[in-house]
């Protein structure tokens, strides 16, 4: 499996031929067929928050390789309910506490991790203690070290550990970082990207340090860094940031309202960013290269993605797919083939370290090198 862990010059590298190799070698569907139902992989999903219930779960009712098949919730009234609509069996119902004992259900061959961030850790580590698959939403965790011990207890294990970047196996976005790496409008000189919404607090610990992370830098943001990331092929040198201006709202008395940042290569590029909570903002990823632009808007959003660039002046005639069922899918093939996620853990570690390379800068109000981000945070958790 690749490193994705941090730049050096070889990681570089390494980065952009894996990300080349990755999309010459994408499908639009990871099967051309579907396997009969009872010979799909089973997929627990551990949180039913928004997500799973607006997303996931309906997504799983689509895919062709893998089904919903149980769950885990701290909730006794999501569970009853749950278990009416999807028709799950008694035992592939867990609780938080219970959770363990997945060890011994043979129906389930992946666990979801859909909690909010700062749980990812506990529920990956012991989903793959009990020899089962793993998918964790993004951002992977909120520390270095609970993204370091997810993947040594997959590893351990010796089981997949992905992470829920699901743009990775959207249409627009191979075709970005297709264009993007293949430098087939010249050499990139500038990224633009931004996403952002009014939050109403309908998913409180979003805004709670201790369970989020941080504001929306750790959910909007980490689009943006992504994207950016694997339209240009190439993780940064160093990093700028700063802060919005917090607006007399209570909900920000913990995490930031917005913030503003900027990657700089090693080839003199840029790329400027932008995520709010307070305003919303277009949802675009865009790239300026010598010989024309690049550009999807809306960019992240779960459905109605439009992308155009300089040589084509109408939309790029792509389709809008189930972008959770073809995440789920590849998962579910590359377990059934033996091959290795294009979304591991280490790609999940090296973005945490970037996330928090960022927040660095905007406190301390310096440019930090990439090169330094893994100390800078190893003395930080110390204290």
């Amino acid at each position: 499996m690749p490193d994705f862990r941090f730049p050096t010059a070889d990681s570089r590298r390494d980065f952009l031929r894996t990300l080349s190799l990755g999309v010459g070698a994408t499908l639009l569907a990871p099967s051309a067929f579907a396997l009969p139902p009872e010979r799909r992989l089973g997929v627990a999903l551990v949180g039913l928050g928004k997500y799973s219930t607006g997303q996931l779960a309906p997504a799983l009712q689509q895919t062709k390789l893998c089904r919903l098949v149980g769950i885990a919730t701290g909730s006794p009234a999501k569970a009853a309910k749950w278990k009416e609509q999807y028709q799950l069996a008694d035992k592939n119902i867990y609780n938080y506490k219970n959770f363990d004992r997945i060890i011994d259900n043979p129906d389930i061959d992946v666990v979801y991790v859909v909690t909010p961030n700062a749980l990812h850790a506990e529920f990956a580590v012991r989903a793959a203690q009990a020899g089962k698959h793993v998918m964790c939403e993004k951002p992977m965790a909120t520390t270095v070290a609970d993204a370091r011990h997810m993947i040594a207890a997959s590893k351990k294990a010796g089981k997949q550990l992905s992470i829920g970047y699901r743009l990775h196996f959207e249409p627009h976005h191979q075709e970005l970082m297709r264009l993007g790496q293949t430098q087939a409008y010249g050499k990139i000189n500038k990224l633009l990207s931004d996403n952002g919404f009014k939050f109403n607090n309908d998913t409180p610990w979003r805004v709670s340090k201790s369970l989020a992370g941080g504001g929306p830098l750790m959910d909007m943001g980490i689009y943006c860094l992504q994207g950016c990331l694997y339209t240009k092929g190439q993780v940064p040198l160093s990093v700028t940031a700063k802060f919005d201006q917090k607006p007399d709202n209570p909900l920000f008395r913990e995490v930031e309202s917005g913030m503003s940042w900027q990657l700089n290569f090693a080839d003199g590029s840029t790329a400027d960013c932008r995520t709010s909570y307070a305003e919303n903002l277009s949802g675009r990823l865009r790239a300026e290269a010598a010989n024309g632009w690049l550009e999807l808007q809306p960019a992240f959003a779960y459905g109605g993605l439009a992308g155009q660039t300089s040589k084509t002046p109408n939309p790029l005639a792509l389709p809008n797919i189930n972008q959770q069922a073809a995440q789920m899918d590849d998962f579910a093939a590359c377990i059934l083939h033996n091959k290795p996620t294009r979304v591991p853990g280490e790609m999940g570690l090296r973005d945490v370290q970037l996330l928090l390379a960022i927040y660095r800068a905007a406190e301390t109000g310096q440019k930090i090198p990439t090169n330094e981000v893994q100390q800078l945070i190893d003395r930080t958790q110390a204290k």
